[in-house]
């Protein structure tokens, strides 16, 4: 979600579709703003499309695309987060395919969609375009916590982890061929998208963001497709979790100082681009900084002492 309007069109491009495994292709962002990661699954009964691409119009591309690699199998689809470049085309499938996700981020779809489809409708003439006509649907399955879909000789495990990058954050795990699909859990190449919009949108938490890269480690996949940016191996888990605990610590080093907000923010900020100049999104650099000084402040306001334990993870 950048902030200066786009002056490109967030164009999903079916044409550049990769294989990773036997029956599993990534269509990638190309390293376009508001273009995520796309999979496209199959086994020998079902084929299970993750993420829609930004609108209709992009979905419909990815739907078109589907339906003809499927060759008859039956669709489904599911989507990594409720953020439009992830979720906003589902209607496009409607009829066509079975939408599943998790509860939180059903909840989140229809009482956080309709202003984000407005905020998003503001970055520019391109992404207007895009979302015009979208409809928010609701999912067909809504699952709690794990869902394990059979598409036939093919089990792909849909796992909500909780509070992270956004309240319904969930992973797609292909587990023959331990390939992870995060979502913007993980971008590769840049800074962590955090959405942190006081008043509107505070629900991203860096604290249990950590925690949930950490767990995803530990099942050792040996690919993952992260929301934005290449696909990599699982090293790039502990390279983002690396850069939030980084983030965490400076910003809270700087706010036992009493250092003021611009202060910190803009040491922070200078800090971090100089460990990694090469990533992009650096607007989000900021964003992260302001949530983890609420979170520092939650914390030192509990009593809890879970900062100072956080510190030392």
């Amino acid at each position: 979600m950048p902030f200066e309007p786009l002056t490109h069109e967030p164009a999903v491009e079916t044409g550049q579709a990769r294989e990773l495994a036997r029956d599993l292709v990534v269509i990638p962002d190309r390293g376009v703003d508001l273009v995520p990661n796309i999979g496209v699954i199959g086994g020998t009964q079902s084929v299970l499309v993750v993420d829609t691409g930004l609108g209709p119009r992009n979905a419909e591309k990815v739907l078109a695309f589907a339906t003809e690699y499927a060759k008859g199998r039956r669709l489904y689809l599911t989507t990594t987060h409720f953020h439009p470049e992830h979720a906003f085309g589902a209607q496009a499938f409607s009829g066509q395919a079975t939408y599943l996700v998790n509860s939180a981020q059903a909840a989140d779809l229809t009482t956080k969609g309709p202003d984000y489809l407005e905020m998003f409708r503001g970055l520019g003439t391109p992404v207007a375009r895009a979302l015009e006509d979208v409809e928010l649907v609701s999912p067909d399955v809504v699952y709690d916590e794990t869902y394990d879909l059979d598409l036939g000789g093919r089990i792909v495990r849909l796992q909500a982890t909780g509070r992270a990058h956004s309240k319904g954050d969930q992973v797609v795990t292909v587990l023959d061929a331990s390939v992870l699909f995060t979502g913007d859990l993980v971008e590769a190449g840049q800074f962590s998208i955090f959405p942190w919009f006081p008043p509107y949108d505070v629900d991203v938490s860096g604290l249990r963001w950590i925690e949930v890269l950490r767990r995803l480690a530990a099942t050792e996949p040996d690919v993952v497709v992260p929301g934005h940016g290449g696909v990599s191996g699982r090293e790039v888990l502990a390279d983002v979790r690396q850069y939030l605990e980084l983030l965490r610590d400076e910003t809270w080093a700087r706010r036992d100082s009493d250092l003021d907000d611009d202060t910190i923010a803009a040491e922070v900020e200078a800090l971090m681009l100089e460990r990694h100049p090469e990533w992009t999104g650096q607007d989000w650099i900021t964003k992260g900084v302001g949530c983890f000084c609420a979170e520092h402040s939650d914390h030192e306001a509990a009593g809890t002492g879970e900062a100072s334990e956080g510190r030392s993870a």
